[in-house]
């Protein structure tokens, strides 16, 4: 489904990472771990330069629609950011099947970077629900400035008691101990989560860190089917 939205305005999260919200004059039903078509050139859809895809980073309780991005250089990156408000952009979806359902009790994320997303929808889905989901989100950033939405999940965290969170750094350590040093491996996924063969994973990121992650699920115990898993392309 295609359908117009209208920008509202840019949330900057990290030095390089923001958050756009719009709004749709229609009601938009989408899953918390889905994903849209962003087409800045409606006449060519195959132009991969200004149509891109990305994840909802807002519940669908939310009385608006937000997408997050990593900056770049690129023409998309700088068009998204000329945006006004007012401005009127297409959106094709919602798309993507990596999506939360209510009916799992507890469930998992092995997250780096950008892949952080969709699991922000699925975490503030959760919350605002008041659902018992049980989840655990271990989170790799390599510093500790590039953390998007720290101070959201923290809060949320608060809300949720079910709700746990590991942040890992991978370039340097942190002075204050928030957060872990380190990547996300098999070890670290052992000590903080016992249950893993009772948890639904979710996995988003770039192909080489989904097949890692996934690789990893399967070899601390985690059941084949209770691993989704869906990769950023040409993010």
């Amino acid at each position: 489904m295609e359908f117009k939205v209208k920008f509202l305005e840019k949330i900057n999260r990290t030095p390089s990472v923001a958050s756009f919200r719009f709004r749709s004059g229609e009601v938009i039903r989408f899953v918390p771990g889905q994903f849209v078509g962003v087409r800045f050139d409606e006449k060519n859809r195959a132009n991969r330069q200004l149509n891109k895809y990305l994840s909802f980073s807002s519940s669908p309780t939310e009385p608006y629609i937000e997408v997050t991005k990593r900056l770049s250089e690129s023409e998309f990156s700088q068009r998204m950011l000329r945006l006004k408000p007012g401005d009127e952009v297409l959106f094709d979806g919602p798309l993507g099947k990596c999506v939360f359902n209510e009916a799992d009790a507890k469930i998992g994320f092995l997250i780096g970077g950008i892949g952080i997303t969709p699991v922000i929808s699925i975490i503030q889905y959760i919350t605002e629900k008041r659902l018992p989901t049980d989840a655990v989100l271990l989170y790799s950033n390599r510093i500790y400035e590039e953390i998007a939405f720290k101070a959201e999940l923290d809060a949320w965290q608060k809300k949720a008691r079910a709700l746990r969170l590991i942040y890992t750094l991978t370039d340097y350590p942190d002075p204050d101990a928030v957060c872990r040093f380190g990547r996300i491996d098999k070890q670290l996924v052992g000590r903080q989560i016992a249950d893993i063969s009772e948890r639904r994973f979710f996995i988003y990121g770039p192909p080489p860190m989904v097949e890692a992650m996934k690789a990893l699920c399967r070899d601390a115990g985690c059941k084949e089917d209770m691993i989704m898993a869906e990769n950023f392309v040409g993010y």
